[in-house]
């Protein structure tokens, strides 16, 4: 008995990596800043985002406020990501 074969063809979906300037756009969109940089390689950014609401917060509180800002994106898109998070008035940490 002949077995059917079944060609499955695969076409390579490129996904293009995330850009320093799409993750400012995405954080700058969710997030009131008066300071945003963001550096990075696609795959591991650093940022400094200085914002109002950070006042008061804890490091971990002003950690979440941006990775809500990313939404899913920092679980699928980007791999790592540092942070300073300052708020105004606060010294920029080293």
């Amino acid at each position: 008995m002949r077995r059917a074969h079944r060609h499955l063809s695969f076409s390579p979906t490129i996904m293009a990596l995330p850009t320093p300037e799409h993750l400012r756009d995405l954080i700058a969109a969710g997030l009131d800043c008066t300071h945003l940089e963001v550096q990075g390689d696609g795959q591991h950014f650093y940022a400094t985002i200085v914002s109002p609401a950070f006042t008061g917060q804890s490091r971990l509180a002003r950690h979440r406020l941006v990775y809500a800002a990313l939404g899913d994106r920092m679980r699928a898109e980007i791999h790592a990501l540092s942070m300073r998070t300052v708020a105004p008035g606060e010294p920029m940490p080293d």
